[in-house]
């Protein structure tokens, strides 16, 4: 039964291993999580907007053979 402080949380994405959900803090901060195996990040708006652009940059570099870095 799920307490009433407890975060509203929304999947966002899922694999068999791996599952990306946010939660709506009691505070009114949203968090960004990954749940990757036995591990899990968790990260604020600002975070999770720098990670999406590093996992555009992973796509756009293993498309082009690029390392993705900047120099």
């Amino acid at each position: 039964m799920a307490n009433s402080t407890d975060p509203k949380t929304e999947t966002i994405a899922e694999t068999e291993n791996y599952i990306a959900w946010l939660a709506e803090e009691m505070d009114g901060e949203t968090t960004y999580n990954l749940g990757l195996n036995n591990v899990t990040l968790h990260f604020f708006k600002e975070e999770w907007d720098e990670f999406l652009d590093l996992a555009r940059l992973l796509t756009k570099g293993k498309e082009t053979g690029s390392t993705g870095r900047a120099t």
